[in-house]
């Protein structure tokens, strides 16, 4: 058989749709994705993504890349070519000096969290643990320390990437830095990471998580209170306005249950008991309904949301798009069309950007402008697949229809499934993504990976 060949080359092993793991191996977070690919390599090192790049390429297969799994388009799985699995690789090394770290391509941020936290360390990552670094971070990585650190991409110091042609390229400021500079924002078009080195930084041994919880029908009266607040709040203090509905669990007040409401949810990356002074007012807006805050540790908070999230469960249709601002009309627009989502587990938030994030120029990095002063992100969950129709119309109108409060951008993170025209052009405008056109251009002429936020080299 032809794929003999690469299989002989592999520490890892090479699955086809006859192996027992083949099916557990090609399910990825968004339960909507169902693709079937050829063949999957489960690679263990750097020689082994060498190897499969290069089967691909000479086979003329397509290729489609897997750390966590966990973007909403399902890009990590691809139908008829080779899904290149690099969830084996997951190491995480802290240098002795305890300021920078080397991740393997196919860890996830609770791997990151796991070994930086007990030295008192850490780096941006997202909002799930069980987020893939890669995917993540190639894209930009908002996170819960982007006040004072900025975004997961910013924390990139250098990386080792496999090209098209099968290389195995460094990455820094000094080696390859045109490469550097798109992959701190420039998604996985350029090759495939094997191992990145982030900045790492102290981390207070607890952490205030602000979490009230407000009835969703007082939103235009909050998120004006929130706004405001926000404008003067100090680096160390991020977060965003979050509209769901709260859960049956036993672990909440049974009055909330089944209750629409926004949320502020915050950390404050500094000591705790000055993040709870810091984030008293938002938790007295008005009576919450139920409050979710207390002191915690980074790496506990990071997991707040895993259970809300579980891999390959529900149907996930999710978009974003930067806003200009945070008016009473932009508030109303947004409270009504909340008011008619089709789906109780769906999430929408208002990001609040500043600080160090906004502080990098638009030219430093491959994420490109940082001005925009929030993000709105339509994250539709629902579990039934004779809802998908309703479900995804919805985003699309809500998002169609707040375009003319937007910068015209939004977070390749949350790209709905990847559709449209100049979706990605749109995303970076016009200049970066020009910028990362040469690059690609450069490191795959052939658009050799093009399962993703692709940019095109021609």
């Amino acid at each position: 058989m032809p794929h003999e060949s690469l299989r002989s080359q592999l520490r890892g092993e090479l699955l086809d749709p006859t192996s027992l793991a083949y099916d557990t191996t090609r399910v990825v977070w968004n339960g909507m994705i169902d693709r079937r690919p050829a063949l999957i390599a489960r690679c263990r090192n750097a020689a082994d993504v060498v190897a499969s790049v290069s089967y691909a390429r000479e086979q003329g297969l397509a290729i489609a890349v897997r750390s966590g799994g966990h973007n909403v388009a399902g890009y990590a799985v691809c139908d008829g070519g080779l899904m290149i699995d690099l969830s084996l690789m997951n190491g995480v090394r802290i240098g002795s000096d305890l300021d920078h770290a080397f991740v393997e391509g196919g860890a996830t941020w609770l791997d990151v969290d796991a070994a930086t936290t007990p030295f008192g360390r850490a780096t941006p990552g997202g909002l799930i643990s069980a987020t893939g670094v890669a995917g993540l971070t190639l894209s930009g990585g908002i996170g819960w320390l982007r006040g004072r650190h900025g975004l997961a991409c910013d924390n990139l110091m250098a990386a080792d990437v496999v090209a098209a042609d099968g290389r195995l390229i460094h990455a820094s400021e000094s080696e390859n830095p045109d490469l550097l500079w798109a992959l701190r924002g420039g998604g996985g078009n350029f090759g495939i990471v094997t191992s990145f080195e982030f900045a790492i930084h102290p981390v207070e041994p607890e952490l205030m998580f602000c979490g009230p919880a407000y009835p969703e029908e007082r939103a235009d009266e909050i998120i004006p209170l929130w706004r405001d607040f926000m404008k003067t709040a100090s680096d160390r203090l991020s977060g965003l306005a979050e509209f769901s509905t709260v859960p049956s669990d036993a672990s909440i007040p049974e009055h909330a249950w089944g209750r629409r409401v926004v949320a502020l949810g915050h950390v404050y990356d500094g000591p705790a008991d000055e993040g709870e002074r810091v984030v008293a007012p938002l938790r007295n807006f008005a009576d919450p309904l139920v409050d979710f805050s207390g002191r915690m540790p980074y790496r506990t908070i990071q997991t707040l949301y895993d259970a809300l999230f579980p891999k390959g469960r529900d149907r996930c249709y999710w978009k974003s798009t930067y806003l200009k601002g945070l008016d009473k009309a932009i508030i109303r627009d947004i409270t009504t069309r909340l008011a008619k989502r089709p789906s109780e587990m769906t999430f929408a938030s208002i990001w609040r950007f500043g600080g160090a994030m906004q502080r990098v120029s638009a030219e430093a990095t491959g994420f490109g402008d940082r001005t925009m002063p929030y993000m709105l992100s339509l994250d539709a969950i629902w579990s039934n697949a004779a809802h998908d129709d309703a479900n995804i119309a919805w985003v699309r109108d809500f998002w169609q229809d707040m375009q003319r409060h937007s910068t015209g951008r939004m977070y390749l993170n949350f790209p709905g499934h990847g559709e449209g025209d100049n979706l990605v052009r749109d995303a970076f405008g016009a200049a970066t993504y020009a910028r990362l056109q040469t690059i690609k251009r450069k490191y795959d002429p052939h658009n050799l990976f093009r399962m993703n936020q692709n940019i095109l080299p021609e």
